[in-house]
């Protein structure tokens, strides 16, 4: 299979600093970490590539730094020797994730530690390892990962969130918790915290055509999945393209937090990659989009 990876981050309309941030490893038997997303479809090696978004909490209290911390200490982690060790087992793929998870929380206690002026940061984490025949996802809080199949779109994790907890409890309806006043309430997470971390794990069998996205609050919680579907089901599309009509989708619903976005598409090595309309319409499209 190949693989095409489209990643952005914004401030948004509202916030006068980022405090999310995001990377990807395109491939993870010779990593690297573009800030720019992919124009390009490559082959999907062995051992995969890596997707991740993290979304920093504290505001004043050095969110932004939170979040930087946990990116850092991923690419720290997923060395090629780390992640081909790591495919000799589904145990080791997720003793992997969970650790890269548990150190990014240890380094920025630390910090705290170090500069009491951050007390109060902390950082939510997915991240998505996409191999040849899966796609092992671990967070912390309510980032997002979602699967779109044969236009369906699936939301493969849980939020660790107080609201998600009233909802699995039966007190409030799925619908109730798009609006409800204390959705920024997180439950686990990296940082100062009252618990030790504790990621959550699922596993998905990756198909020809999957398109995974990940996301920050600054979409789903602003954007229904209704409409984050209607977006990532248009067809002949890029992943940048998608990427790019999520943010806006996002900035028209008010752009009141900070927006991160990474989708990856994968398809059969002899599939034809999406036909785009041609660049000349593209960038003006993307003028009139703002």
């Amino acid at each position: 299979m190949k693989i095409c990876i489209s990643a952005l981050t914004d401030t948004g309309l509202e916030r006068e600093n980022n405090e999310d941030a995001c990377i990807y490893c395109p491939d993870l038997e010779h990593p690297s970490w573009p800030e720019e997303g992919m124009d390009y479809y490559k082959p999907l090696s062995q051992a995969g590539s890596l997707l991740v978004v993290a979304d920093g909490m504290g505001g004043t209290n050095a969110g932004e730094v939170a979040s930087a911390l946990a990116i850092e200490t991923v690419s720290k982690a997923f060395t090629a020797e780390a992640a081909e060790a790591a495919l000799s087992s589904a145990e080791a793929t997720d003793s992997l994730l969970v650790t890269t998870i548990r150190r990014a929380d240890k380094v920025i206690n630390e910090r705290i530690i170090a500069d009491p002026d951050t007390a109060g940061m902390g950082t939510t984490i997915v991240l998505c390892w996409l191999q040849q025949d899966k796609a092992r996802i671990a967070w912390c809080g309510d980032s997002r990962c979602y699967l779109l199949r044969k236009g369906q779109l699936r939301l493969l994790t849980k939020d660790h969130s107080y609201v998600q907890e009233l909802v699995d409890s039966g007190k409030i309806t799925p619908e109730e918790a798009f609006n409800h006043p204390d959705s920024n309430i997180i439950t686990r997470g990296l940082g100062d915290f009252d618990s030790a971390v504790e990621p959550d794990l699922v596993s998905v069998e990756v198909e020809p055509e999957d398109t995974f996205l990940l996301c920050s609050d600054g979409l789903c919680g602003y954007c229904t999945d209704e409409q984050i579907a209607e977006v990532m089901q248009q067809p002949d599309v890029t992943t940048e393209m998608q990427a790019d009509r999520l943010l806006h989708l996002a900035l028209d619903a008010g752009g009141y937090d900070n927006i991160s976005i990474v989708v990856a598409n994968v398809l059969d090595d002899n599939a034809q990659p999406p036909t785009p309309p041609s660049t000349g319409l593209w960038n003006k499209l993307k003028k009139l989009l703002g």
